[in-house]
C-alpha cells in the first residue's frame, strides 16, 4: 500500500523544481520532465492537475512554461498531494464511521485515524520553500 502514490511523488518533485525558479523565468514541461526523470506526457498531466488546483500557472509562447502560482511559503506538500491524488486515506476504515461496520468500538481504527491525522498535519506543515 502506497500512502503517497508514485504520480504524487513525481508531482512533489516537479513543484520542488519550480521553487528554484520562483519569480524568474517559467520552465517548460519538457525541461521539468527531463530534470526529474519523468516522461513528458506524465509531467504534462500532473502539471494540469496542479494548475487546476491553482498551485501552478502556465504561460504560452517562446518564453512560456510553468511557474508556481504563489509564493512557495504559501504552498504545502499536502496541497500538492491533494491536487494529484485527493485526501490521504490509509484505508477505508478511517474514511468515516459509515464505511466501517465496526465503527467506534474498533481499537485499531482509533489508532489508524490518529496516524492519518498525523500524516496530514505533517504534510500541511511542510511548505515548498523548505524543498529548495
Amino acid at each position: 500500500m502506497d500512502v503517497i502514490r508514485r504520480n504524487t511523488d513525481y508531482a512533489m518533485r516537479l513543484t520542488a523544481s519550480l521553487v528554484k525558479s520562483y519569480g524568474k523565468q517559467p520552465i517548460s514541461a519538457r525541461q521539468l520532465a527531463a530534470n526529474q526523470d519523468v516522461s513528458e506526457a506524465l509531467a504534462c498531466k500532473l502539471l494540469q492537475k496542479l494548475s487546476s488546483a491553482k498551485l501552478v500557472t502556465s504561460r504560452m509562447g517562446a518564453n512560456g512554461g510553468f511557474e508556481l502560482a504563489k509564493n512557495p511559503e504559501k504552498i504545502s506538500l499536502y496541497q500538492v498531494v491533494a491536487a494529484v491524488q485527493g485526501d490521504i486515506c490509509l484505508n477505508r476504515c478511517v474514511g468515516g464511521v459509515k464505511r466501517c461496520h465496526n465503527g467506534q468500538k474498533c481499537k485499531t481504527r482509533k489508532k489508524l485515524v490518529a496516524l492519518q491525522k498525523y500524516i496530514g498535519e505533517y504534510l500541511k506543515n511542510i511548505t515548498l520553500d523548505e524543498l529548495k
